[in-house]
């Protein structure tokens, strides 16, 4: 399980994960809302379980939030952190990754993530999922290859591999 700030919790942790940001945001003001009228966490979790049904977020996670309303921390959504972004994956590294592979198509990810200086992580996830290419017979091919060019592909690295080369 990814790391969660419930910890121990694993209903607060799914329901967090499954809901997404923008009605995480919603749900929160509207909890807020309740708060300001004076209800308890017990109450205001009896509320969205009978409006919400399965989705609805757990005790825990409501008694959270309230406990941040008395605190003060009034904020409805996730602040900005600090740090790296999540992706490197931006059309201008994409468009450099696909320019160097279409140069030399054997060369490796991690080869490709020194030029760039980003991770050989990055480089696969872009490479993988945003190229959509994978490694066969050690060259970097489009993954939509149909049977006829797979069997031509295996056998001119084979018959490349017998010279010695």
């Amino acid at each position: 399980m990814p790391n969660c700030k419930y910890r121990g919790r694993k209903e607060a942790c799914q329901a967090t994960r499954v809901i997404s940001t923008t009605w995480k945001c919603e749900l929160i003001v509207k909890v807020f809302f309740f708060f300001l009228r004076g209800k308890a966490p017990k109450e205001l979790h009896v509320i969205l379980t009978e409006t919400l049904g399965e989705q609805a977020p757990s005790y825990y996670t409501v008694k959270n939030w309230v406990v941040q309303f008395k605190r003060g921390d009034f904020f409805t959504c996730d602040a900005p952190r600090p740090g790296r972004p999540k992706t490197m994956s931006t059309q201008e590294i994409i468009d450099q990754i696909h320019e160097i592979i279409l140069e030399d198509r054997r060369i490796s990810a991690k080869s490709i993530a020194e030029q760039l200086g980003i991770s050989r992580e990055g480089v696969g996830s872009i490479i993988h999922e945003d190229l959509d290419m994978l490694k066969f017979s050690a060259k970097w091919v489009p993954k939509c290859l149909n049977v006829d060019q797979k069997r031509q592909w295996c056998q001119s690295s084979k018959q490349i591999s017998c010279r010695g080369w």
